[in-house]
């Protein structure tokens, strides 16, 4: 299939097609750098021992309690023009410090579990700003059209990524891997202003754009509590990370288990987001638009608490590296192909001071907020000797009230979608 039989099973208008082009690079850049990096994060986190795991993913909280406030303050005192390249800028900044700490081996365990944290908390941030610019740029009518596409261009980059970290990682060392995420950064912030600039120049809103959204340093935490719908993309968040952390602890058991060595930790690694990757794309640019259409945003949304039923049961059934990497990439790749470009149309329905704000404080905040009390979960039923079969069994309930959630987020988006083409509708 090429890409213009591609844009044209997706229904894209010739006047998205520069727009939806742009995003769809901009995807790919942030992901890419991610990714290349992500294999090593998970290699050096298991340095210290699987068994400590909890306490780096309770410092990632802590570190994201501080943190929000900050990326609060930024976008309440710069418009979205500079704050976003700002951001990005200082995250490739990083990248070339731990590059060369990594590499002259300088404190190797306190490093690596400082490098996991830091990977831990930047991922969510380029990732969010990332969607929050998407979900700003596109109605949701056009989301459900294109941001299946758009995700595609992340999935390219995922696969990029840890093929890049597959073959660089033995042979040039981490500075080459840490160098190659920073270019690709500067790489997605040319590709943001000029996405900017294309949606301006169409939609008469660059005044938007250079506008500063006002309002105090905490501002997301309190538009969430004033609203059910935001509360319940928290509780959504809550259970899809809840599970993802339970699994990512098990993953760290066997994989620990039968690997001894970093080098080979960080191939199996890359091996699985290898396998993710070619899954997403897949979906994504043969599957995601056309069943959206079919099932719509809440039979997408269900599709991850069922694949997650299906990853719990095969990783207790049979706790091997194959099943890991077989369970993890079919979970994965329902998340990024079918459930994330579902789950953003959800936010293009609110304001857009929440799509900056409060998008990023469950998207951080609650994101790794989850992490943690899922790790401490998962390390006291270690501890009382419960095995990961009986958490296969009780995450089944969870998972109904999970599924009934996407239903009830699907209706109220479309109850929205609608208010907002009417006159007096939600702004």
């Amino acid at each position: 299939m090429t890409v213009t039989d591609a844009l044209k099973w997706v229904k894209v208008l010739p006047s998205e097609r520069t727009a939806l082009m742009l995003g769809f690079a901009f995807h790919f850049c942030v992901l890419a750098s991610y990714y290349l990096v992500r294999p090593l994060r998970d290699a050096l986190g298991l340095e210290g021992g699987a068994d400590k795991l909890q306490w780096l993913f309770t410092a990632t909280f802590v570190v994201m309690l501080l943190m929000v406030p900050l990326f609060g303050a930024l976008v309440s005192r710069l418009p979205a023009m500079r704050f976003v390249p700002l951001i990005y800028r200082l995250i490739a900044l990083s990248m070339l410090v731990f590059g060369v700490l990594i590499a002259q081996r300088i404190a190797p365990v306190t490093v690596g579990r400082v490098f996991f944290v830091w990977i831990s908390i930047y991922n969510l941030f380029i990732v969010s700003i990332f969607w929050s610019v998407l979900v700003d740029r596109f109605s949701s009518e056009q989301g459900r059209r294109l941001f299946g596409f758009i995700a595609a261009g992340g999935t390219l980059g995922t696969f990029i990524g840890p093929l890049l970290a597959a073959t660089m990682a033995t042979n040039l060392g981490p500075v080459a891997l840490t160098v190659a995420a920073a270019v690709l950064l500067e790489c997605a912030v040319r590709c943001y202003r000029a996405l900017l600039s294309r949606t301006a120049s169409q939609s008469g809103s660059r005044w938007l754009d250079e506008r500063r959204m006002g309002g105090s340093m905490l501002a997301g935490i309190t538009l969430i509590l004033r609203s059910r719908y935001l509360m319940g993309l928290v509780l959504f968040m809550l259970l899809h990370t809840s599970a993802a952390t339970l699994l990512y602890f098990e993953q760290g058991r066997i994989v620990a288990g039968s690997y001894a060595d970093v080098a080979s930790r960080t191939q199996f690694f890359a091996v699985v987001d290898l396998i993710v990757s070619a899954l997403t794309l897949l979906f994504q640019l043969l599957l995601t638009a056309p069943l959206i259409r079919l099932i719509g945003i809440g039979g997408a949304l269900v599709a991850l608490p069922l694949a997650t039923i299906v990853a719990f049961s095969a990783m207790a059934l049979a706790p091997v590296p194959t099943t890991v990497a077989l369970a993890q990439g079919l979970r994965r790749a329902v998340e990024f192909a079918i459930v994330r470009p579902a789950r953003e149309v959800l936010w293009t329905v609110v304001s857009r001071e929440e799509k900056y704000k409060a998008k990023n404080v469950i998207e951080t905040l609650v994101y790794r907020g989850g992490d943690a009390a899922s790790g401490w979960l998962s390390a006291g039923l270690t501890a009382l000797g419960a095995g990961f079969g009986l958490v296969a069994v009780v995450i089944v309930p969870f998972a109904g009230l999970w599924g009934w959630l996407c239903l009830w987020l699907a209706r109220r988006q479309e109850q929205r979608a609608t208010m907002n083409e009417q006159p007096g509708g939600i702004p």
